[in-house]
C-alpha cells in the first residue's frame, strides 16, 4: 500500500533543524520565568470513619547547626554517618510547624494553635475551609510557644467560641514556675486571659467523643498526646513526642535539646513507637515534614519512619 506522504531522511534532519531554530527564537523573545522559592499547600485533609483530620502548615522554617538540638549525646562522626544514610544533611534542618483540626461530625475541635504572630494559623484554616469562629475546642498538647502562640492574636481571642483543654501537670508545673521566665510570661499573655474557659485533664480523659489523652511526659512534664478512633479507626496525635523522623524517631535515645527531661522522653517515645508499630496505627507528628502523617515501623533497636501515601485518603 503507497504512503500518503514520504519524507526522505536528509528532509527530515533539515525540517527538525528549522523547527529547533524555530523555537529557540521564538523562546528567546519571551521573557524569562523568574526563579521562586519553594512552594506547596499548607493544609492536608484525610478521612478517618465519619471524622475529617486536617494538617494544617502553621509555618516553616530552616535551621543550622543542628546538632546542636538533635542527637546531642552522639560523635559528630556518628551523626553524619546517619544523616547520610538517610539522605539528609548534617548540618541544617527544615522544621516544619503542623496543627491539626479534627471535625467529628458535631465539634470542631483544634489541637494547638502554632507560632502566634509569626504563623499562618487563620490563612491556614481558612484554606481548609474553617474559620476561627467555627472552631469548638482548641485543645494545647503542651505550652512550649510554638503550640500556645496562636490563642491570642492582635489582643483578642482568635477562636472566640472555644471552650479550651490542657493537661492538668502540664499547668501546673509552669504556673509555680519564676512568672517572669519565657514560657510563664507567654502564658500570662496568651493562656492566662481565657483561665476561666479552660478545663484540664489527664491520661485517659475524653475531650469530646472519639478523643482520648495519653500522658507523654518528658519533652515538658505534662506534655500530652491525643488517640483519635472513629469507626473501628485510629490515628494518633503525638505532638512534640518525637519531632524528626529520623534523629528522634528512628533513635529514640538520642537526645534532644527541647526535652526537659531526657530520660523519660526517650522511654516515652519506646513505649508510644512500638505501640503503634505493634498495632500498625498512623500518626500525626507536630514537627514530620508536612503532612506531618506517616507510620511507624521496628527497624534493629529503633525505628522507622514511613510516610503516608493515599492510604489515609481511600
Amino acid at each position: 500500500m503507497p504512503l500518503i506522504s514520504e519524507i526522505t531522511r536528509r528532509q527530515f534532519v533539515a525540517g527538525s533543524s528549522a523547527l529547533s531554530a524555530a523555537s529557540i527564537a521564538s523562546t528567546s523573545a519571551f521573557a524569562k520565568a523568574p526563579l521562586l522559592d519553594a512552594g506547596g499547600g499548607i493544609f492536608s485533609r484525610v478521612k478517618l470513619g465519619s471524622f475529617d483530620v486536617t494538617t494544617l502548615l502553621d509555618g516553616q522554617r530552616t535551621v543550622d547547626n543542628i546538632q546542636s538540638i538533635f542527637g546531642m549525646n552522639v560523635s559528630k562522626e556518628e551523626f553524619a554517618k546517619v544523616s547520610a544514610e538517610n539522605l539528609i544533611p548534617a548540618d541544617k534542618s527544615h522544621f516544619f510547624f503542623t496543627p491539626t483540626v479534627i471535625n467529628t461530625g458535631s465539634e470542631l475541635v483544634l489541637f494547638d494553635t502554632g507560632l502566634g504572630e509569626s504563623g499562618n494559623i487563620v490563612g491556614a484554616l481558612a484554606a481548609a475551609g474553617y474559620t476561627p469562629e467555627q472552631v469548638d475546642v482548641v485543645v494545647i498538647t503542651h505550652m512550649h510557644p510554638d503550640h500556645i502562640g496562636g490563642l491570642i492574636l492582635d489582643g483578642k481571642p482568635t477562636f472566640p467560641n472555644a471552650r479550651y483543654v490542657a493537661g492538668a501537670t502540664e499547668y501546673d508545673f509552669w504556673n509555680k514556675q519564676d512568672p517572669e521566665s519565657r514560657i510563664p510570661a507567654l502564658m500570662a499573655k496568651k493562656v492566662k486571659p481565657l483561665a476561666e474557659k479552660f478545663s484540664f485533664v489527664k491520661g485517659g480523659d475524653a475531650i469530646a467523643s472519639g478523643l482520648t489523652a495519653m500522658e507523654t511526659f518528658g519533652h515538658t512534664p505534662g506534655h500530652m498526646a491525643y488517640r483519635v478512633e472513629s469507626d473501628g479507626e485510629q490515628i494518633a496525635l503525638l505532638a512534640d513526642m518525637t519531632n524528626h523522623y529520623v534523629w528522634s524517631l528512628a533513635y529514640p535515645d538520642w537526645e534532644v535539646k527541647f526535652d526537659m527531661d531526657k530520660t523519660a522522653a526517650a522511654k516515652t517515645r519506646r513505649k508510644i513507637l512500638d505501640m503503634l508499630a505493634t498495632d500498625k496505627i498512623p500518626f500525626i507528628g507536630y514537627h514530620m515534614p508536612f503532612p506531618a502523617t506517616g507510620y511507624v515501623e521496628t527497624r534493629g533497636n529503633g525505628f522507622k519512619y514511613v510516610p503516608t501515601s493515599y492510604q489515609l485518603k481511600l
